[in-house]
């Protein structure tokens, strides 16, 4: 792609016509997103340490009353959630689709002697296992996936659970995407980032269609040196709450619970938390 092509890109697209989400995959881009997981300074990837271990707390005492369980966190990162589960006796399995994620998550587990496996592949295909007391899908991760493939990946989370198993689920609000599609674009230089170690400037669009609630994410990233233009696209699906208590119990999941957020005293923001059981 070049700068002409950029010019003329349109200004519309189709969702998940130019990509589906960034290369979680890629080698390169997946070890500098296991240093943005692990930076300190956001919550851009992962939360900072001591939200996790609040929430952890939260899981722990609320969803499995403080008894072990087995646990599987689909896209789990580092597993930044998963050892501090097992620290406090559950057994985790944790499936991600980034190999800078996955093998630091196993290292950290190794060093530790974990009761903690970890799985690099991406979830419309992987094998969640059977007999879960707990399956965690946080962080907003199912909204990535087109409807049909965040169905799939329900009804095998279901599938996945023992019987009485909890779903926890952390998703995001309709409104957010809304109100990102129509944020005018913007533009950084950067010596280096997460879509390159050379200097770029990195340009950044949001597109909203209305019609199937889907913001499209548009990341062009022009290298300083030769002007070539490399571009990126995400996509979200946007759901109402009802549209989420629907997903679910087409599913097979009943209890279906809402809350605010995260943890104890949670306030609203742009992500809430849904619960439910096999």
């Amino acid at each position: 792609m070049n700068i002409s092509d950029l010019l003329n890109r349109v200004p519309q697209p189709e969702p998940w016509s130019e990509g589906e989400k960034i290369p979680w995959d890629y080698p390169a881009f997946s070890q500098r997103m296991l240093q943005e997981h692990l930076s300190q300074s956001h919550d851009a990837a992962s939360r900072r340490f001591a939200t996790i271990d609040a929430h952890v707390l939260w899981i722990h005492q609320r969803l499995l009353f403080g008894r072990p369980s087995a646990v599987l966190d689909l896209g789990c990162g580092p597993g930044l959630y998963t050892q501090r589960l097992a620290r406090l006796g559950h057994t985790c399995l944790g499936i991600d689709f980034s190999p800078a994620s996955i093998a630091y998550a196993r290292q950290q587990s190794d060093e530790e002697k974990l009761a903690c496996s970890y799985v690099q592949e991406d979830l419309r295909s992987a094998n969640f296992g059977h007999d879960h007391g707990l399956v965690m899908f946080i962080y907003g991760e199912l909204n990535v996936f087109r409807p049909a493939d965040a169905r799939k990946i329900l009804h095998k989370a279901h599938q996945a659970l023992g019987p009485g198993g909890v779903l926890l689920l952390e998703v995001h609000t309709y409104e957010v995407f809304e109100r990102m599609g129509k944020q005018p674009p913007r533009w950084q230089a950067k010596t280096s980032g997460l879509f390159s170690e050379k200097p770029h400037l990195e340009l950044y669009e949001n597109v909203w269609n209305d019609e199937q609630a889907v913001l499209t994410e548009r990341y062009y990233i022009i290298d300083a040196e030769k002007g070539e233009v490399t571009p990126y696209a995400a996509c979200n699906q946007a759901y109402t709450q009802a549209q989420y208590h629907l997903l679910l119990a087409e599913a097979g999941f009943s209890g279906i619970t809402f809350y605010p957020g995260l943890g104890e005293n949670a306030e609203p923001g742009d992500l809430f938390v849904i619960t439910a059981r096999r």
